[in-house]
């Protein structure tokens, strides 16, 4: 695809990424056929072509309107156009770079703005996240159902974190920002799974929200501002020689995996960004590697049947298939099929949030395929999965690795 980039964005790092992705696109069109918006709106501008048109026009200087941005805030940016490209066209990022570009130039309206201004302020840090979510299950039965949905019961207390100092095999767990208090069991699982497997798990204070939070609701200064933190956190355990960074939710792990990228013009920071990106590894990439002393330590047992919902950042960002669904069939699970598993569920972050009626649309759809085959249980591996189906769901939805912690018990 030929762009003529603006003279004001031409020499910029944006420009320069987004040109190289643009002319990578031949405009074929298979992408709408796994775009979740285009299914359900069957608008060309709500699917990934007419989105790549309208950000090239951006580029090319032309007028950015109210169509523009809102065709871009449809976008859930699943990634599952991506699995389907032949071309390799990097949507995702080019998205970024977009949305991040109508918001300087596009001033949105108060209903618009406060929202976003509220959830970027509260979300990313525990501190205010974690009295918000207190306050909002005692106030549950007076809030909106789109703010009520997103509030499961208080976890039961959880199990402690193993005993430190007993491997030499040491990971770096992300503790996030909204996990904690909304699934303070799922770290804590994995810790315990991995100390079975003979690796520490631990985390560092310091560190905090991955910048997705910030970073998809286009305040990309506010983003890396979090990285960088977070990589300033992380680097004395990374000098030390950590194993890995282990990051539960999928959506945070491909946050992580990208700090390489996000940051490649930060010349401060572009190296370490590059060495925690390559050290960030989902749960699922570890446990599978430990598969036969796993598999040793699963006692045989019939667990009944089991759906499994992939995230989109788990298939599309991360591109890790089949690895969850192996192991929790290892542990004695019957899994059932999922009936167009690569359509997103439609949490997608704050989405779920800000446009609630496609979202629910989603979920709807989602749920349907996933007790379709009569699953007494569903797992998933991303926080904000979890929480957007468990508030439409009869079944219960769990995090994987508390299943497999479960069964090694």
């Amino acid at each position: 695809m030929d762009c003529r980039i603006a003279d004001e964005y031409r020499d910029t790092h944006a420009g320069r990424v987004a040109g190289e992705i643009l002319r990578k696109c031949v405009h074929c069109g298979f992408c709408t056929a796994t775009c979740p918006t285009y299914q359900l709106l069957g608008d060309e501008l709500d699917g990934p072509r007419g989105r790549i048109y309208l950000i090239k026009q951006v580029l090319e200087g032309q007028p950015v309107t109210a169509k523009t941005r809102l065709h871009l805030d449809r976008c859930l940016t699943c990634r599952s156009c991506e699995s389907t490209c032949p071309s390799g066209v990097e949507y995702g990022h080019l998205l970024d770079i977009g949305r991040q570009l109508v918001e300087d130039k596009l001033q949105r309206p108060l209903n618009e703005a406060l929202p976003r201004a509220l959830l970027k302020t509260v979300l990313p840090e525990p501190a205010l996240f974690g009295p918000a979510v207190a306050l909002g299950r005692a106030l549950k039965p007076l809030l909106p159902s789109v703010l009520a949905d997103k509030l499961p019961p208080a976890a039961a207390d959880a199990r402690p974190w193993p005993e430190k100092g007993r491997h030499s095999r040491r990971m770096l767990a992300l503790a996030g920002c909204v996990q904690p208090s909304l699934a303070p069991n799922i770290n804590a699982a994995t810790a315990r799974v991995l100390d079975r497997l003979g690796i520490e798990l631990f985390e560092e204070k310091k560190a905090g929200c991955c910048g997705a939070v910030r970073h998809h609701l286009n305040d990309q200064a506010a983003a890396r501002a979090d990285m960088r933190r977070n990589i300033d956190a992380c680097w004395p355990h990374v000098e030390a020689g950590v194993e890995a960074i282990v990051v539960t939710a999928s959506g945070c792990g491909v946050q992580v995996r990208d700090y390489g990228h996000l940051l490649a013009d930060d010349a401060d920071y572009a190296e370490k960004a590059a060495r925690v990106s390559a050290l960030c590894r989902d749960p699922s990439e570890v446990v599978a590697a430990e598969g036969g002393r796993l598999r040793a330590l699963l006692a045989p047992a019939e667990r009944g049947k089991l759906a499994f919902q992939s995230p989109c950042t788990l298939q599309h960002g991360l591109k890790i298939r089949g690895v969850v669904e192996n192991l929790l069939a290892a542990a004695g699970y019957l899994l059932t099929p999922v009936a167009d598993g690569h359509l997103c569920c439609g949490s997608a972050g704050t989405y779920s949030l800000l446009q609630p009626a496609l979202s629910q649309q989603l979920r709807a759809n989602k749920l349907a395929a996933l007790t379709a085959g009569g699953a007494a249980l569903i797992a998933t591996a991303n926080i904000g999965c979890l929480t957007h189906l468990q508030a439409g769901a009869t079944t219960p939805v769990r995090h994987w690795i508390e299943l497999i912690d479960e069964a090694l018990e």
